[in-house]
C-alpha cells in the first residue's frame, strides 16, 4: 500500500490539526481501523473517511481516496486529518474493536 499527499495540504494540516499525514498513515496498519464511503456532500470523487489508532493510542480520522493504477496497485491519496471527536473514538471502540 501506498500513500500520497499535497505537500501544502500537509503543511496546513500541521497547523490546523498538528497532525502530519506520515504520522496518520498508521492508522492504516491498525487491525480494527473502519473505513467508510463519505457520502454527506457531491466530491465528484468517491472520498473515504477512516478511523483508526495512532502507535501513541490517540484516535485519528482522515479523509482520503483510493487509487488503483492499470496494475491494480492501491495508493490513499490523503485528503485531511484530525484527532477524533469523543463520539468518534465511541464509534472506533464500538465498531472496529
Amino acid at each position: 500500500m501506498r500513500f500520497e499527499w499535497n505537500e501544502e495540504k500537509n503543511r496546513e494540516n500541521i497547523r490546523k490539526h498538528e497532525l502530519g499525514f506520515t504520522e496518520v498513515q498508521e492508522i492504516f496498519n491498525d487491525p480494527f481501523h473502519v473505513s467508510l464511503l463519505d457520502t454527506r456532500f457531491n466530491y465528484f470523487e468517491e472520498r473515504w473517511v477512516t478511523i483508526g489508532c495512532l502507535k501513541n493510542g490517540m484516535v485519528v480520522v482522515a479523509g482520503h481516496l483510493y487509487l488503483f493504477d492499470e496494475n491494480g496497485e492501491e495508493t490513499i491519496r490523503l485528503i485531511t486529518a484530525r484527532k477524533a471527536t469523543s463520539k468518534e473514538r465511541e464509534q472506533y471502540e464500538i465498531y472496529g474493536r
